[in-house]
């Protein structure tokens, strides 16, 4: 009798489930809930508090309905027996954390802290915590914290610390009132399971704890404000488990929300670009996973400890057993794309799109697609919404070089996907001058499923070929497979992640392969990328600093 796993992907603007045979990672039902307050970026729901620019926020309750209503719809889809789906795994967005009371309650469901813009759910792109991440940064190159080096040099808005040092600076009452400061990918776990667990992917690469060291010290923490001295101890935990582990079974209410029996192995916590290395059936060095979608994280696995500038950090056992994971990535890839197209498109294309059935993306493509590289003479950064690796500087801005009263939407479409490749090359030749080889991409996410013109262009700037995951939903199939392993051979899964990838993870047949025409045009403009990327990224020309200062200040 088949035997079944549930993987659940908790992304930026929406949940998704997928109901996975566990013999082969067949993909037998999928569901998604469009979170019902989304991004939260401009008001609280139901409240008059506008927020400040660079705040990103979530609602919880969003996701309990991600369970309530995904996981049945599986089913039902399926006619899939609750009783043969044997495990159930989660990965999401990070860092995405949050506030609770020592039971999980999020405290921005307490009445007297529901206006509070601190009490909710920091998204993974809430950008402004900076600051704290600046004092973060600066108070460890004073006292010569090691672990620094472990992540680049630098960490950034985007992580656990800065966003906890952001409440207690401004918020202190809710710092106080939280006992518990938790990634939302642990706390969803411990509503299914009523056990509260700390997974290791999370704490390594967003909360600086290393296997070898833990969390820095409580001195360090105090140097930064005197009451985070005890954070690890009084809100956080230092037992971190390792992903693969089982968290516990599902709840009687957990049971009651999906449909599935109480009881059902649940899988401890991933990170949605981590978990889906394994399900793109990568699990040796040298080949880099590209998770593509309204940003990118990239992926690749090691067998030794180096220092890569600007990398998102690297963690023992991060990603698999047995390997140093290394993370890098841009903060803006997808979402490029839409503010193009969601802003500065002329109406006769959207009247074009919708006469010939397509959407706004699949016409530029299509035209785009008809250009010779460096036709349009145009040229972009790719720091729409700042830069992930390897500047780490989430302070810089766009830029688009070349335009002329001739330019069209189709040339600056291209333009911007041209730069996210340049990024994306700057990434892996860091690494690959670093020690960390890189002679293979696999890509997966929403991207590739949706653009060929993007992948061809990523296959002719890099010059790697690229294989394409054959599953459209790669960290929900990489969280169903790790929920095998948390249910174990003898239940009908599996008792390494090895195993399950070498059962469940394929790979299309298709190989995108660099065109040396293409190639050589492309090494001339990367060139000139490059010297943009320094001037304006390393210091030579802070105008976009100054820029965003300048509006700032109108905007008070």
């Amino acid at each position: 009798m088949s035997k079944y796993t549930i993987g659940v992907d908790f992304g930026t603007e929406s949940g998704r489930a997928v109901l996975v045979d566990v013999a082969d990672g067949r993909e037998v039902a999928t569901a998604v809930y469009p979170y019902s307050n989304g991004v939260i970026d401009e008001t609280l729901p139901g409240s008059p508090v506008r927020l400040e620019p660079d705040w990103a926020l979530q609602d919880p309750q969003d996701y309990i309905c991600t369970f309530q209503t995904t996981i049945p719809a599986v089913l039902q889809q399926s006619g899939v027996d609750p009783a043969d789906v044997i495990g159930v795994g989660i990965d999401f967005t990070a860092c995405t954390m949050l506030p609770t009371q020592a039971d999980g309650t999020p405290l921005c469901n307490l009445p007297e802290y529901r206006s509070q813009p601190h009490a909710w759910v920091k998204l993974w792109k809430h950008h402004a915590a900076q600051p704290e991440a600046d004092q973060i940064n600066r108070a460890a190159r004073e006292v010569g914290e090691d672990w620094l080096d472990r992540y680049g040099g630098k960490i950034s808005s985007e992580w656990f610390f800065s966003k906890a040092l952001q409440i207690l600076n401004e918020a202190p009452e809710i710092y106080h009132a939280a006992d518990r400061l938790i990634e939302a990918a642990d706390w969803v776990v411990w509503q299914l399971t009523g056990v509260e667990t700390r997974n290791s992917c999370t704490a390594g690469y967003k909360a600086i704890w290393s296997k070898r060291d833990g969390f820095p010290s409580p001195d360090y923490f105090g140097a930064l404000h005197p009451e985070l001295a005890g954070v690890v101890s009084e809100k956080l935990s230092t037992h971190i488990q390792p992903v693969g582990e089982r968290a516990g079974g599902l709840t009687e209410q957990a049971a009651a929300w999906t449909g599935l029996k109480p009881g059902t192995a649940v899988a401890i916590a991933n990170v949605d670009a981590h978990v889906a290395v394994p399900a793109a059936t990568v699990t040796q060095p040298g080949r880099m996973v590209m998770i593509l979608g309204t940003s990118t994280c990239d992926m690749v696995l090691g067998t030794e400890e180096h220092i890569v500038p600007g990398m998102c950090g690297y963690v023992e056992d991060g990603i698999i057993p047995g390997y140093f994971g290394y993370e890098a990535g841009q903060s803006c890839v997808g979402d490029h794309f839409a503010w193009f197209v969601e802003n500065c498109v002329p109406a006769a294309y959207q009247q074009e799109a919708q006469e010939r059935g397509l959407n706004l993306h699949q016409l530029l493509e299509e035209k785009a697609a008809q250009l010779k590289v460096g036709e349009s003479g145009l040229l972009a950064l790719d720091w729409w919404n700042g830069n992930r690796s390897v500047l780490v500087d989430v302070d810089l801005t766009g830029l688009l070089i070349g335009a002329t009263l001739a330019t069209k939407p189709e040339e600056i479409y291209r333009a911007l996907i041209e730069a996210t490749a340049y990024g994306a090359r700057i990434i892996i030749e860091t690494f690959q001058k670093n020690g960390v080889p890189v002679h293979e991409l696999v890509a997966c996410g929403g991207l590739p499923e949706k653009n060929r013109l993007l992948m061809q262009i990523y296959a002719d700037v890099t010059g790697l070929p690229i294989q394409v995951s054959a599953s459209q939903q790669t960290p929900a199939l990489g969280s169903a497979m790790f929920g095998a392993v948390a249910a174990g051979e003898p239940l009908g899964g599996y008792d390494s992640i090895y195993a399950a990838a070498e059962a469940m993870a394929h790979l299309k047949a298709e190989v995108y392969t660099p065109d040396p025409e293409n190639q050589a045009v492309y090494q001339k403009l990367y060139a000139e990328y490059v010297i943009l990327h320094d001037y304006f990224g390393r210091g030579a020309n802070d105008v976009m600093k100054r820029l965003k200062g300048i509006k700032a200040n109108a905007r008070k």
